[in-house]
């Protein structure tokens, strides 16, 4: 297999786990806005109905906002660690593995020049 059927391979398998992480999370939000809007409405339902105050009612909702916000952040970091460890595996270089080759190349480059001159 040559180097440019490698790449297009890896290219084919990175855009189909995309797509797949893509429809995962959506998901996922949809499922999420779901919950809380249930839970708002079970909330202010109880409130109607004088079960509870509606001062506890907005709190609960509140504290039910700050864990998903919470929880939210910790799915993400998770997420780009899983995603991070299958590029490794697919040997899909970061943007930090391109960055630190643009700079030795500028620098292989300001090199060469010098020799150049001398």
């Amino acid at each position: 297999m040559t180097t440019h059927e490698k790449q297009q391979a890896a290219e084919t398998e990175k855009s189909a786990l995309f797509a797949a992480a893509r429809k995962v999370l959506l998901a996922g939000i949809g499922a999420v806005a779901l919950a809380q809007d249930e839970a708002e409405d079970f909330v202010n339902k109880l409130t109607e109905r004088g079960q509870i105050a509606e001062a506890d009612g907005k709190k609960l909702l509140r504290d039910l906002l700050e864990r998903r916000k919470k929880d939210a952040r910790k799915w993400e970091a998770e997420l780009d660690q899983r995603i991070e460890t299958v590029l490794r595996r697919m040997n899909i270089p970061t943007k930090a593995d391109l960055a630190s080759l643009s700079e030795r190349i500028a620098e292989l480059a300001a090199k060469m020049d010098e020799l150049k001159k001398g």
